[in-house]
């Protein structure tokens, strides 16, 4: 391996340097280096943030927003358990300066000093925008100066941007998207939500119950439409006794009316610039009004902004860098993961797939001791062949949760997916829902909505799907992801150990009875 980039005269334009590694991205591609790559020379290339989506404008920052919202909620359910409370008021500032000057900036800023730093000595950080010019060959930057940069292998894990629709990009509206609606210098009264998946359930949450007006438009009839029906349904019906719903509708038109000191364009930046009432016109007719526009309605890879394709890498038609189960995309060494290449836009995921793209890298490069080292347990080393020792991505039962009101969980097949499955299997299943109101401490928690719904298969007796809709929803789920990957049997989870009285987890406990697969004692 090279102890140095190579600088070689690019004409007036650019120098050129080449490196052993390249990543593209430091949401979870920035897991990869470390003790393993001493001697390898590596650029990476982040013209954002250190920490990607995840760390900046995703899952950490949201979900801190989310703990204030539950608080904020608390105090207005408080009155069904004889307790009289109220919010008196919500800094918006105070809770920005906490989550972000306190918390967010100091970790990606100590990302980016570590990586530049005197620690990471054989490593090089581009900050400017990049995209392919050829295989493995990048156009992009230092501060002001333009380099072009190669490398023996290459690892794209770019991420992915907000999709935003022509109707609203085309008009004079002004609106927010999860990369600047965190950061809003002031809380909207009202705020419209163009979205039925994650992010707008989470931000709905979110803004309701720190007092803006929420108005939630949907193209599709039901919220959370992918998930398994129940638990959408049931979404969706606490969800219109909260918020003004319009569902089965599409936006045809956005205009505004202007303030005095509003721009005619871009989205909203200074408090000054909400004075200005946002319209939207919707299929049926119907103009739904606000003062502030939250888009929330999915997420673009970002292959294309890089030009993969002039990298030999081919994209799918959803845009999403094609790779194989090692982590490969279609150009020689050249790998990809997380947003940019994965249907499941999950964090949890994109770490797991940097797991197994670092073994496969390592392997590639001729440095790893054993080729049955992993990194992570999941996915399967290859004994034989021509691909002996990769190892593979492990995609089966990908859990997932909603931090939304009341939080939602998932892991495995739904119901509809089951029993497609069981018909090409020649078998059944067994499926049971159990309220969270039927067990003691749903007593305690007056809960009416919540309830665990499990799917199994009645030959074998393992689970198929568990999905939950409910307070600790995200933890509870855990004792049913393990389940699923150890193969687990629902009579020895269900009867061969101790459940905590009256702990929450005995819904757990009798929706794994209710599925009707346990067996009766032996005298």
């Amino acid at each position: 391996m090279s102890s140095s980039p190579t600088l070689a005269d690019n004409g007036p334009q650019a120098p050129r340097r080449h490196y052993d590694l390249m990543i593209i991205g430091t949401g979870s591609g920035n897991m990869i280096p470390g003790p393993e790559f001493n001697d390898t020379r590596i650029a990476i290339v982040e013209k954002g943030a250190f920490g990607g989506t995840c760390l900046n404008v995703g899952c950490i920052p949201t979900k801190m927003y989310v703990y204030a919202a539950d608080i904020a909620e608390a105090a207005r359910e408080s009155e069904k358990f004889g307790i009289h409370a109220h919010v008196d008021g919500v800094d918006w500032p105070a809770i920005v300066r906490r989550i972000f000057e306190r918390r967010i900036d100091p970790i990606a800023r100590g990302g980016e000093n570590y990586r530049r730093g005197d620690e990471n000595p054989t490593i090089d950080v581009y900050d400017q925008f990049s995209r392919f010019i050829g295989p493995r060959t990048l156009e992009t930057g230092q501060g002001d100066t333009a380099v072009t940069i190669t490398a023996d292998r290459v690892i794209v894990a770019a991420g992915s941007r907000p999709f935003v629709p022509p109707v609203i990009t085309e008009s004079d509206v002004p609106y927010h998207t999860n990369e600047d609606i965190l950061r809003i210098p002031e809380l909207p009264g009202s705020m419209i939500i163009l979205g039925g998946g994650v992010i707008a359930a989470e931000f709905a949450h979110v803004f309701s119950a720190l007092g803006v007006e929420i108005t939630v438009i949907n193209r599709s009839s039901r919220l959370l439409k992918k998930l398994d029906t129940d638990i959408s349904q049931r979404f969706t019906e606490i969800a219109s006794n909260r918020w003004r719903t319009y569902l089965g509708r599409t936006v045809t038109k956005a205009e505004r009316t202007l303030g005095d000191a509003a721009p005619t364009s871009s989205p909203l930046t200074s408090p000054d610039e909400t004075s200005g009432n946002l319209t939207l016109t919707l299929d049926d007719g119907t103009t739904v009004s606000a003062e502030a526009l939250l888009v929330a309605m999915g997420r673009t890879p970002n292959g294309d902004l890089l030009n993969a394709t002039d990298a030999e890498v081919d994209l799918d038609d959803a845009g999403r860098i094609v790779v194989n189960s090692f982590g490969e995309t279609t150009a020689p060494r050249v790998w990809a993961l997380g947003d940019v290449s994965s249907p499941h836009q999950l964090k949890h995921v994109a770490n797991h797939e940097a797991k197994v793209v670092k073994h496969n890298v390592l392997l590639d490069m001729g440095v790893l001791d054993d080729p049955n080292t992993t990194f992570t347990k999941m996915g399967t080393i290859v004994k034989d062949g021509p691909n002996a020792g990769k190892q593979t991505v492990h995609h089966a039962n990908v859990p997932a949760g909603v931090f939304t009101h009341p939080q939602i969980a998932t892991v495995g097949m739904t119901e509809q997916e089951a029993q497609t499955w069981a018909n090409d299997n020649n078998t059944t299943i067994a499926v049971t829902i159990q309220a969270y109101g039927d067990v003691a401490y749903g007593w305690a928690m007056e809960d009416d909505t919540g309830f665990v719904k499990l799917i199994a298969d009645r030959t074998t007796h393992k689970l198929l799907g568990a999905h939950l809709i409910g307070p600790q929803a995200t933890t509870l789920i855990h004792q049913f992801i393990t389940m699923i990957e150890q193969g687990l049997c629902v009579s020895d989870v269900a009867e061969g150990q101790y459940w905590i009285h009256p702990a929450l987890s005995e819904v757990n406990e009798n929706a794994l009875i209710g599925l009707g697969l346990t067996s009766p004692l032996s005298p």
